[in-house]
C-alpha cells in the first residue's frame, strides 16, 4: 500500500518557507548590526592600507628611541641625590633631564645665598653627578622675603 504524497510535500513546503523567511530575518539582522556598529562608531569601515612612508617611519622610530631614554634615566638615583643634597632652607622648583645629552638642569629657591652655595658643593660631591655648576642666579625682589632663585646643570653619570 502506498502512502499519500501530499503530507510530506505539505512539510516540505512549510519548511522551504519557514526558511526562506529566517534567511530574510537573518539578513536584515546582519544589516541593522552593521548599520548599528558603524553608527557607534564601534568599527570603521574597512579601507586598504597605507604603506608608511620611510621618513615618518624613521621619524617615530627617533621619537620611541627618545622616550626609551628618558625612561632609561636613573630616575631613583637621581632624586635620591638631590634629596640627600637638600636641606629644609632650598625648594627644587624644577627638575630637566635631558636624556640625549645626559645633562640635569635644576632650579631652586633658598633665602640665603650661602645655602646656595652650600647645595651646589653637596651636589658635586654626590655620585650620581658631575661637572655640577651655578648657571644663573637672581634675588626675587617682588617677594618680601627676598629668596634666591638660582639654576644649576650637571652632568648624570653612569648608574650601573
Amino acid at each position: 500500500m502506498r502512502r499519500p504524497v501530499w503530507p510530506g510535500l505539505l512539510v516540505l513546503a512549510a519548511s522551504l518557507a519557514l526558511a526562506t523567511w529566517l534567511t530574510e530575518r537573518y539578513r536584515d539582522a546582519r544589516v541593522e548590526v552593521a548599520r548599528l556598529e558603524t553608527q557607534s562608531g564601534l568599527i570603521a569601515p574597512e579601507r586598504p592600507m597605507k604603506p608608511i612612508p620611510k621618513e615618518k617611519l624613521a621619524e617615530e622610530t627617533r621619537s620611541a628611541e627618545a622616550v626609551v631614554r628618558q625612561l632609561t634615566l636613573p630616575w631613583a638615583s637621581l632624586i635620591g641625590t638631590i634629596e640627600q643634597a637638600a636641606t629644609r632652607e632650598v625648594a627644587i622648583l624644577q627638575l630637566q633631564p635631558d636624556a640625549e645629552t645626559r645633562v640635569l638642569r635644576l632650579t631652586a629657591e633658598t633665602r640665603h645665598r650661602e645655602t646656595m652655595f652650600d647645595f651646589v658643593r653637596r651636589l658635586n660631591a654626590s655620585q650620581g653627578l658631575a661637572d655640577v655648576h651655578l648657571v644663573s642666579h637672581q634675588v626675587q625682589r617682588e617677594d618680601p622675603q627676598h629668596p634666591v632663585q638660582f639654576s644649576i646643570q650637571a652632568s648624570i653619570l653612569e648608574t650601573r
